[in-house]
């Protein structure tokens, strides 16, 4: 993880919100993210609103909003923690 370049989030991106699941094997990934990336992240861009929703039973997604309120999601079931990392630099650019 220290030899991953921290992710700074651009004016462009205005939130980011991750959904998951507590229990489900789907959202391990998004767990694992989360208790490994969250904090630098968070730490890089204390000002961005990044936003952890866990509600039970759903796929995990990770949600990107945009200026003039343009969304796109990203799936995220089955994915490890360092494909979401990288998910996440996508939608930074």
């Amino acid at each position: 993880m220290a030899a991953k370049q921290a992710i700074k989030l651009g004016p462009g991106l205005r939130e980011l919100r991750i959904t998951l699941c507590q229990k489900s094997s789907a959202s391990q990934g998004a767990r694992d993210f989360i208790e490994k990336h969250y904090v630098p992240l968070k730490q890089n861009n204390p000002k961005f609103p990044i936003l952890i929703r866990e509600c039970s039973g759903i796929h995990p997604k990770l949600w990107a909003r945009y200026g003039f309120g343009r969304e796109t999601s990203v799936e995220l079931t089955g994915k490890s923690a360092e494909e979401i990392y990288v998910e996440i630099a996508k939608a930074a650019n």
